[in-house]
Order: C-alpha cells, then sequence, then structure tokens
C-alpha cells in the first residue's frame, strides 16, 4: 500500500488516497514520463451520476454533523467533484480541528490542484499533530518547491527521506528527486551526486537522472530547467561520464570522459572530475587534472582540497600545507578542508593548531565520523585523555549508525528489485 492512513476507512477510500497522494503539480518522475496524467475538471461528473446538491443539516449533535460532513467530502472526493469535497472536509475540521485524516485529504486535494500555498498549511497542521508522518514531509516538501521555498523544501525532504517512504516507491522516487535539485542548486555536489547513485541501484537512468549527474560533475548550481541552451550538450556528455563512474563501469566512464575532454578541454570542472575519477586509479593522472583545473581556475577550492588529501596520503605534508590553508581561507564551512589542514598541521607537529582547525570541522559537520577520528588523534598528541576518549566513543557511535543505515538500505533495496514487475 502506499500510503498508510489511520482510522478506518474502506479499501476503496485508501486507493483514492493513495491516487491523490502520487499525482500532482507535474512533478512526477520514473524513467518513462514527467508529465502529469490528465484529471477530470473538479466539477466532472460520472456518467450517469446527478450532481449532488449539499442536503439540509440535520438537528443532530456536534458529531453528528462531523460524521455527515465526512461521508459527503468522501462521497464528493470519490466522485472527482473536488471542490466539493474540500468544502465538506473544511467544514468538518472546524468541528474536529485534530482529525489528522482531513488534513491529510484536504492537503492531498490541494496539492492535485496545484494548490501549492492551501495545500502546505493543510500538511502543517496535519505534522502539528503527528510529525513522524513521512508522506506528509514529503509533500510538504514538494509543496515547497513548487513555491520556490527551496530552503524549508530541503529541510522538509529530508525528513521525510530520514523517516522513511517504505513501501511507497513512487512518492519516495519523486522525493528522492527533489532532494537531488536541491542539493544541486545549494551547490552540495558531493551530497548530490550519492543521491543519484540511489537511482542506479534501482535501475533508473533515465534522461533526468543523466542530467542530474551532469550538474553534480560541473558543479553546476542550476535546475534542470534553468540549464543554458549552450551548456546542454556539455551536461548531457558529463552526465553519461558521472553516470557510468557512479555505476563503476570505468571502461565507458573513461571513454565518456575522454569524449568529453576532446570538446571541452578549457572547461575546468570537466578537468577536477575526470581527476576525481582517476583517483584510485591513477593518482599521478589526478593530480595533472587537478592542476589543470586550478591553471583554469586558480581558485578552484575542491581541486585544492583533493591535492592535498592526495599529498598528504604521500606523506608530502610541505606541498599540503599550503592548499590545506588556501582552501580554508577560500570556503571557511567547508569541513573536508578543515579536516586535511588539521591532519597535514598534526604531522607537521602543530598540534595546538591542528586540534583547532579539526573542532572547528567538528562543529561544521558534528555526524561526520572522519572528523571525529582525527578529533581524537589530536586530542591524544595533546595528551587530553578524556577528550580523545570522547571523540573516539562518537566516532564509534557515528560509524556504527552509519553502517546500520546502509544495510538497512541496502536490504530495502534488494527487496525492490525482487519485487515482482506490475503489469
Amino acid at each position: 500500500m502506499a500510503v498508510q492512513l489511520r482510522g478506518s476507512k474502506s479499501a476503496a477510500l485508501l486507493a483514492a488516497a493513495i491516487v491523490l497522494a502520487l499525482l500532482g503539480g507535474g512533478i512526477w518522475v520514473n524513467a518513462q514520463s514527467t508529465r502529469k496524467p490528465k484529471r477530470r475538471p473538479a466539477n466532472a461528473q460520472k456518467t450517469g451520476t446527478a450532481q449532488r446538491t449539499t442536503p439540509a443539516l440535520p438537528s443532530a449533535t456536534t458529531n453528528a454533523q462531523f460524521d455527515e460532513y465526512v461521508k459527503w467530502g468522501e462521497e464528493a472526493r470519490l466522485a472527482s467533484r473536488l471542490d466539493e469535497a474540500t468544502d465538506f472536509y473544511t467544514k468538518a475540521l472546524q468541528i474536529r480541528p485534530d482529525w489528522p485524516d482531513g488534513w491529510w485529504y484536504l492537503g492531498a486535494i490541494y496539492y492535485e490542484k496545484d494548490s501549492y500555498q492551501a495545500a502546505q498549511d493543510a500538511f502543517n497542521k496535519l505534522l502539528a499533530l503527528d510529525e513522524k508522518k513521512p508522506e506528509a514531509w514529503g509533500l510538504l516538501g514538494l509543496c515547497q518547491f513548487q513555491t520556490g521555498d527551496y530552503e524549508r523544501a530541503v529541510v522538509s525532504l529530508q525528513r521525510a527521506r530520514s523517516l522513511g517512504l517504505v513501501g511507497n516507491s513512487e512518492l519516495e522516487t519523486v522525493v528522492r528527486y527533489h532532494t537531488v535539485l536541491l542539493y544541486l542548486y545549494f551547490q552540495q555536489f558531493e551530497i548530490a551526486y550519492e543521491v543519484l547513485r540511489e537511482f542506479l541501484k534501482l535501475g533508473n537512468e533515465s534522461p533526468k537522472i543523466v542530467d542530474g549527474f551532469g550538474l553534480a560533475i560541473l558543479r553546476m548550481p542550476v535546475l534542470p530547467k534553468d540549464i543554458p541552451a549552450d551548456k546542454r550538450e556539455l551536461v548531457s556528455l558529463a552526465g553519461q561520464a558521472g553516470l557510468n563512474m557512479a555505476a563503476r563501469r570505468l571502461d565507458r566512464a573513461k571513454q565518456a570522459f575522454e569524449t568529453l575532454l576532446s570538446r571541452y578541454p578549457d572547461e575546468p570542472n570537466v578537468h577536477y572530475s575526470f581527476g576525481v575519477f582517476e583517483l584510485s586509479q591513477d593518482a599521478d593522472t589526478a593530480l595533472k587534472e587537478f592542476q589543470r583545473a586550478l591553471e583554469l581556475m586558480p581558485l578552484h577550492q575542491p581541486a585544492m582540497v583533493q591535492m592535498a588529501f592526495e599529498y598528504l596520503k604521500r606523506n608530502e605534508y610541505d606541498k599540503a600545507l599550503p592548499l590545506a590553508e588556501k582552501a580554508v581561507e577560500l570556503d571557511p564551512k567547508m569541513y573536508p578542508a578543515r579536516n586535511v589542514l588539521g591532519r597535514v598541521l598534526l604531522e607537521l607537529g602543530q598540534a595546538e593548531r591542528a586540534a583547532k582547525e579539526l573542532e572547528e570541522g567538528v562543529r561544521l559537520a558534528p555526524s561526520s565520523p572522519e572528523m571525529h577520528f582525527a578529533l581524537a588523534r589530536a586530542y591524544t598528541r595533546l595528551g587530553r585523555k578524556d577528550d580523545a576518549q570522547k571523540e573516539r566513543e562518537t566516532f564509534k557511535r557515528l560509524q556504527e549508525e552509519y553502517e546500520r543505515q546502509r544495510n538497512t538500505r541496502q536490504t530495502a533495496e534488494t527487496d525492490k528489485t525482487q519485487e515482482p514487475a506490475k503489469p
């Protein structure tokens, strides 16, 4: 079942709720289409069914009035008379504002009608009653995306994903895709890349996913609809390279990168991404590509960070230090830059300064196991045994949580791939 609802609802009612939850706003995403299915007008009638008129209110108790409004609202919704259903649900909620299903149905109807602000209000009322409803967080985030409230949208979509949209694969797909778009928009390219990899595990390599990889590879903070016309081929070629790299199809990825480099030799992020690809295979080539990116863009901070990490790995600390320092100067909020600078300083015997850099890295990324591990080493070097032990314990806890979440995702992905094909 795609949407779980509380209460004694009939099977038909639940099915209708599923349809309402999964339609809306031109943002349906799958491998075949992104078009919104056609729907009948709000006042449309089924063949042979007369337009229902609102009966006179019975002179009964408030509870009886509530029950009548719910009954009429359900009848209207199932007959696709959405305006009428909205009116009845609104009246029912005026009597019983703590009725969660009513806010759900009202939000879903507004979402279906592209009334995103009204839908947001309804989902917010629902979440005030129960904040652990992932479907409501997901649809709230999609509404916020449609109204351009991107900062709130990314928070809502992240919340939906963290709570888990188990058993709701269609909504999960839409939420995942829009989460990627927002990560790209907010320049969280590495995170966007990792989320895009989830689509590959489910066999989704649609053009939209290819474009997403292209934007991540090129580090372009734009939405797909805003890709300049003269950049579309570049994004598409970069997307093929990024997709094959993520899928570990190394020969095809290298071929795609070579094509990309031959056609766009002066794009710094093409060289940077090819360097990232080569790091695990030919680190010398990777360093040359990072250096080329810096020649084309002298303040290319991610290239500096990658080079600093590679020189740290090679114990060439004097080469790593200026790159790490410059990277922190250019982007003080980028915690990997703090990580590499702190570790280089520690190897150079500057433990006090190293600890300060790593403490700032932990503040920026408190859920990063690597940051806590590096800080524990710095505290150990300084003789701060209690602080070091605390950081090691935090590292262990975060690492175990990471492994638990990864295993849960892998199990869920395995279950999905084993599901029988739908007719």
